[in-house]
């Protein structure tokens, strides 16, 4: 699987239900649990006093990345998305065999 560092954006439309937004976070908690547990979600962070968030996220390919997973999280509508194909650096220290 390719890996993908993923910035995430969510802007809810003016008008929104303060409920549906509430449903919509709940379901999408519950989906990057799963999306984890399928090891698509690998890291989740999110920058201080900042309502956006940074993830590692991994897929057969970009296209899978946007259909099969990002795609089926609840808040998707509302989020804009910075997608950016990373491999490991020869000098990761978490690369096996990299530099240590």
């Amino acid at each position: 699987m390719k890996e993908f560092l993923v910035e995430l954006t969510t802007t809810v439309p003016e008008g929104t239900e303060h409920a549906e937004v509430d449903r919509r976070r709940a379901a999408e908690a519950v989906r990057a649990g799963e999306l984890a547990a399928a090891g698509h979600l690998v890291r989740l962070w999110r920058p201080v006093g900042e309502l956006r968030s940074i993830g590692l996220w991994r897929a057969a390919d970009e296209a899978e990345l946007h259909e099969k997973v990002l795609g089926t999280l609840p808040l998707w509508p509302w989020m804009t998305a910075v997608v950016t194909s990373v491999q490991s650096h020869p000098n990761d220290p978490g690369r096996a065999g990299g530099a240590a």
